[in-house]
C-alpha cells in the first residue's frame, strides 16, 4: 500500500514539468551559468594585470604564474558540502509544497483517501521528497563538476581526481548530513500544510522559522550561549547541520570542536526532523478531509 501511494505521487509529481525544473534544475543550471561568467571575468582582469607586470613576474616558475592541476576529488567534496544552501533549500521546497499541498490546493483529498491509509499517503508524499532532493542532490553534483572542467579550460590548469578512502568516507558524510538537513527543512513545510491547508502556508513557513533560527544563531554571544551547547544544538538545526559538516570535513576547526558535539548536533537535527512529521501524522490521522 505505501509502495501504491509512492507510485501513485510520483507520477503526478512528475507530471508538472515546472516544478520538476524549480525544485530540481534551476539551482544547478543558474549556478553553473553564474559560475562561468564568473571565470570568464576573472580570466580577463588577470590578463590585463599580466599586462602591466614584467615577464619575468608571470613566466613559467614566476610568481604569477598558471597554477597547479585542479583536484576534481576535491570539487566534489566542496560541491556535496555547499548543497544544503538556502538557495538550493528554497527552490527544493517549491516542489515539496506542491507534494505536500496539492491535494488540499486542488481539493483531492476525498478522491485518494478513500484508497490508501492516511499514514500511507503521507509518508508516499515524505519518500518522494526525500527522492526530489536526492535527485536535486545528483544535478548539483553533475552541475558542479562541469562547472570544475569548464575552470580548467578557462584558466588551462590540467585535471586530477584525488580520492582515497578518506575523501570517500567524508563525502558520504557530507551527502548524509546536507540531505538531512534539506529533508529536515522540507518537514516544517509539511506541518504547515496539514495544520493550514494552505499551499503557500507550506511555502512561507519554514523560510520564516529559518530566517527566525539563523537570527537566534547570529544572537548567541548576546545570549551568552556556546555553539557548542546543547540547548542551542538543539533550537537551531542549521547550527547542528554546520557543526556535522565541520566534524566531518576536519582540519583545525573539527579539532577544536567540544567533546559530544556530535550526539549533539545528531540529536538537534534529528528532533526537528521527526517531531514535525510525527505532529503532521497525527494532525492528518484526525482531520476532516470530506470538503477536501
Amino acid at each position: 500500500m505505501l509502495a501504491d501511494a509512492i507510485r501513485s505521487e510520483t507520477y503526478r509529481f512528475t507530471r508538472n514539468r515546472m516544478a520538476v525544473f524549480w525544485s530540481i534544475l534551476f539551482v544547478p543550471v543558474l549556478f553553473l551559468a553564474i559560475g562561468t561568467a564568473v571565470q570568464f571575468f576573472t580570466k580577463a582582469r588577470m590578463a590585463e594585470m599580466a599586462d602591466a607586470l614584467p615577464p619575468e613576474m608571470t613566466a613559467e616558475g614566476g610568481p604569477l604564474a598558471a597554477s597547479g592541476p585542479l583536484d576534481l576529488g576535491q570539487g566534489l567534496l566542496s560541491q556535496a558540502g555547499d548543497f544544503a544552501n538556502p538557495i538550493v533549500m528554497l527552490f527544493v521546497l517549491i516542489g515539496a509544497a506542491i507534494i505536500y499541498a496539492g491535494d488540499y490546493r486542488w481539493e483531492t483529498w476525498r478522491l485518494t483517501s478513500a484508497r490508501n491509509t492516511r499514514i500511507n499517503l503521507v509518508m508516499g508524499k515524505v519518500a518522494l521528497v526525500f527522492g526530489v532532493v536526492l535527485a536535486a542532490l545528483l544535478t548539483w553534483l553533475a552541475f558542479g563538476m562541469v562547472g570544475e572542467l569548464i575552470k580548467a579550460g578557462i584558466f588551462e590548469r590540467p585535471l586530477t581526481f584525488e580520492f582515497g578512502g578518506e575523501r570517500a568516507g567524508q563525502l558520504a558524510g557530507l551527502i548524509a548530513v546536507t540531505v538531512a538537513r534539506v529533508m529536515q527543512f522540507t518537514m516544517i513545510g509539511l506541518l504547515a500544510a496539514v495544520m493550514t491547508r494552505s499551499l503557500l502556508a507550506a511555502l512561507f513557513v519554514p523560510m520564516v522559522v529559518a530566517i527566525g533560527q539563523f537570527f537566534l544563531m547570529q544572537s548567541l554571544p548576546l545570549l551568552a550561549w556556546d555553539a557548542g551547547d546543547l540547548h542551542a544544538q538543539l533550537l537551531i538545526p542549521g547550527l547542528s547541520h554546520d557543526s556535522l559538516k565541520t566534524l566531518i570535513q576536519g582540519g583545525p576547526d573539527a579539532a577544536a570542536a567540544p567533546e559530544g558535539l556530535a550526539g549533539k548536533a545528531i540529536a538537534g537535527l534529528t528532533l526537528w526532523t521527526i517531531a514535525p512529521l510525527v505532529a503532521a501524522l497525527t494532525w492528518f490521522s484526525r482531520q476532516d478531509l470530506s470538503k477536501e
